[in-house]
């Protein structure tokens, strides 16, 4: 090759490595940018959860780390729903009987999800029923030996 082409070949690259660097800058600056809107969105997401839940409810979700919803149409159930990922507790008289997954589709402070699923349980407890994935508790499969 002579030094014509390999001056080609060098300023490419040169082209290439800068294109590279405002790709990534971008990338950056937007992705800082998400995290602050995200951060953002959990603090609105938090001051509403302290307007619309009772102070011995907003207790509860930071002591405990789920807040307890009662159901609307069952007196001896409740949903224990967490503050973060995860499923949905039903408990029956004091005994967790199955877990429901819920989601939204897009991302949602934590804050938001919980008061969603309060408002769906005690707006509308069969829809939200009909919507949710059901995992179902498997009884023993013996006797503990403690009772035996």
């Amino acid at each position: 090759m002579d030094a014509a082409a390999d001056m080609l070949i060098v300023e490419f690259l040169f082209l290439v490595l800068c294109l590279a660097i405002l790709v990534g800058a971008r990338w950056s600056r937007q992705h800082a940018d998400d995290e602050l809107s995200h951060r953002e969105a959990q603090e609105r997401a938090e001051a509403l959860l302290r307007i619309v839940l009772t102070e011995t409810e907003y207790a509860q979700l930071g002591e405990r780390g789920y807040l307890e919803v009662r159901s609307p149409s069952q007196p001896k159930r409740t949903y224990r729903v967490p503050q973060g990922p995860g499923r949905v507790a039903v408990h029956e008289g004091g005994v967790e009987v199955e877990s429901l997954c819920v989601a939204p589709v897009e991302w949602l402070p934590s804050g938001d999800i919980v008061l969603a699923h309060k408002l769906m349980i005690e707006g509308n407890e069969q829809e939200y029923l009909r919507r949710a994935n059901h995992i179902r508790l498997r009884a023993p499969s013996r006797t503990p030996i403690a009772e035996r």
